[in-house]
């Protein structure tokens, strides 16, 4: 007698939340980085005009935070577990950043608040859908 086939759904982990969460901001977020560079320089620096630069940046990490986004939700197995590490040192680095800008002066203290906030609840929700079993099989 024939095995039966199971489901896709019945042979892969589920993912936990923090992972679509996390996913769902780096695409949000990526998504008005490519798109509406200028909005998000706005909300740093409201007192002079987008800076050529600070555009490039917000578009080149916005494509970059759209793909690893899409990688949350595409990758499974060892490769989904690698991008988690990767995204922890990638949020912890930006929070790291935030940080620093806040405590030298370089951002307004509630926008430092606010991006600092906003990074190390990125950093919380890698590191929880890594330590939550996100190794969803293949």
């Amino acid at each position: 007698m024939p095995k039966k086939r199971a489901s896709a759904a019945a042979t892969s982990t589920p993912r936990p939340a923090a992972l679509y969460g996390l996913a769902g901001i780096r695409l949000l977020n990526g998504a008005a980085g490519l798109i509406a560079p200028a909005l998000l320089i706005d909300r740093l620096d409201r007192e002079s005009e987008p800076n050529p630069a600070a555009v490039y940046a917000f578009r080149l990490f916005g494509i970059r935070t759209i793909l690893l986004g899409l990688d949350l939700l595409t990758n499974r197995g060892e490769r989904l577990e690698q991008d988690l590490r990767e995204g922890v040192l990638i949020h912890a680095s930006d929070t790291l950043t935030a940080a620093m800008l806040g405590i030298k002066g370089l951002l307004p203290p509630r926008t430092a608040a606010m991006t600092t906030l906003i990074s190390a609840t990125n950093t919380a929700l890698a590191v929880s859908a890594l330590g939550n079993g996100a190794k969803g099989k293949k």
